[in-house]
């Protein structure tokens, strides 16, 4: 009979254990991952590279200034662990109270700083190196790659990965609608410009490479009315514009260069250097004084706000018809 008994509540001690196995069994997925996977989803990025992210990313980092600004139009700042060093430089960005509100600013950082700084999702751009990507997901970080970006296009693929990426889906629809509806009061204002009114603009860049046919400004230009005349001439972008090419362009106006990196470089100087130069001075933007010191957080922007740098373009160029606040910015992050 007592054999029985221990016989029963051997029994029952087995059924017990087994149902507590199969309840960790189910609690668990493959590999031996938690619960917490049934949060997990995967996103191919613009390299065709499928990314697990274990879930909705709180603690964001991205190694771009266009990415920061569109991530930030979709998710509050106490989410990003860090930005680019020059989004709080009013010279250079137009998001700078948002910007100053993130204690960390970056530039270029090594893999043991973004290691330091946890984050639970990472947003490279196609500028990135794959080196540094490689070494970022060697180190387990869930690391996406968005497009290298020229076209208006490749803004608008860029919001919608970086909106997948997120979680955040009906923001990044919201931010292109209001992409849209942007550009089609622009156009509706340039479809005004007699074509025979359209100015010709250089613009002068410190990155003596950038400017020509195959970049961002070389887009904004085609919305804003004006000629390229970079890329009239058939220089592409990555080609330096020499002294003798713009006087061969000959622009009607020069769009001048602001930059002060928080006030340690001087600007300044470096433009009165190149306006005084002797081989220039025949060129019709100097003879006639048509030089334009356009803000440099709307022109040089690859995200949402592209929308607001076709817009300073053709402010700088035809006047106070395309006239703007600072600080425009595209955002639906509630903060």
């Amino acid at each position: 009979m007592m054999k029985n008994k221990w016989k029963q509540k051997y029994q029952i001690g087995l059924i017990l254990c087994s149902i507590f196995i199969f309840l960790l069994c189910c609690g668990c997925g493959k590999n031996g991952e938690s619960q917490l996977s049934q949060d997990a989803y995967e996103v191919m990025d613009s390299q065709g590279t499928v990314v697990k992210i274990p879930h909705k990313p709180n603690k964001i980092l991205t190694l771009s200034m266009h990415t920061d600004i569109i991530a930030l139009g979709m998710v509050t700042t106490d989410k990003m662990v860090g930005v680019n060093a020059l989004l709080d430089d009013p010279y250079s960005s137009n998001i700078v109270e948002k910007a100053k509100k993130i204690p960390v600013k970056i530039k270029d950082p090594s893999p043991e700083q973004v290691f330091a700084l946890k984050p639970d999702l990472i947003i490279a751009s196609g500028w990135t190196p794959a080196d540094t990507v490689s070494s970022l997901r060697e180190l387990g970080f869930p690391v996406i790659v968005t497009p290298e970006v020229a076209t208006l296009a490749d803004t608008q693929a860029t919001i919608k990965l970086i909106a997948q990426a997120l979680k955040e889906e009906e923001k990044g629809d919201l931010i292109l609608a209001k992409m849209k509806e942007e550009l089609a009061d622009i156009q509706a204002k340039v479809e005004q410009i007699p074509e025979n009114q359209r100015k010709k603009i250089v613009l002068i860049s410190l990155m003596t490479t950038y400017g020509g046919s195959g970049c961002t400004f070389d887009a904004m230009c085609n919305y804003a009315g004006v000629i390229n005349g970079v890329a009239a001439a058939g220089i592409k972008n990555g080609q330096v514009l020499t002294k003798e090419m713009i006087v061969g362009i000959n622009p009607d106006i020069f769009l001048m260069p602001s930059y002060q990196d928080h006030g340690t470089y001087d600007v300044g100087e470096f433009n009165q250097e190149y306006l005084n130069d002797p081989s220039l001075q025949t060129v019709t933007a100097i003879k006639n004084n048509g030089l334009r010191y356009p803000r440099e957080g709307y022109i040089y922007n690859a995200s949402q706000d592209f929308v607001y740098g076709v817009k300073e373009i053709a402010y700088a160029v035809y006047g106070d018809a395309f006239a703007q606040p600072a600080n425009q910015h595209i955002s639906f992050s509630g903060e």
